[in-house]
């Protein structure tokens, strides 16, 4: 007998309480800031989020129709609302995309982006991983810029 120890629903309201806190960071930044400060070697937050959008609900989509396709984060958003609004109707699609992946899909194996293979559950924690790891390097930023970023642990 199998052992459940966090349920799909659980998951994904895991990665929903991430998003509402990446979406707080990105609404801390002052404009200019978002894109246009970095460390250098390093990129501006507002072109991490651009690759957070590019990655989660194509991901996804890939996954629910079975067909890989290209990985494309350039996108174009060039204001702090773009980008919010851009994030807002991500959120709901994700939702919807997550849960049209029947449980027993999440140890096949699939080829994100068509290069990226791994068990479907393994990209998934990669999409959450990578906006955790992003959102670090955003709060690092703001704190650089003398802003305070909301307590990591403030999800709801």
């Amino acid at each position: 007998m199998k052992t459940e120890i966090i349920s799909k629903n659980e998951l994904l309201q895991h990665w929903l309480g991430h998003r509402n806190l990446t979406r707080q960071t990105i609404e801390k930044f002052p404009e200019e800031g978002l894109f246009n400060y970095k460390v250098e070697g390093m990129r501006t937050f507002a072109d991490m989020i651009k690759e957070l959008l590019g990655i989660a609900v194509p991901g996804l989509q890939e996954i629910v129709t079975n067909k890989s396709g290209e990985l494309n984060e350039n996108l174009n958003y060039s204001t702090k609302a773009q980008l919010l609004q851009a994030w807002d109707e991500a959120t709901p699609q994700i939702s919807d995309l997550f849960n049209q992946i029947p449980e027993e899909r999440f140890a096949e194996e699939f080829n994100l982006f068509g290069q990226y293979k791994s068990p479907i559950i393994h990209s998934i924690f990669y999409f959450i991983d990578n906006e955790i790891h992003h959102r670090g390097q955003g709060f690092v930023y703001l704190r650089l810029l003398g802003i305070e970023p909301p307590f990591f642990w403030e999800r709801g």
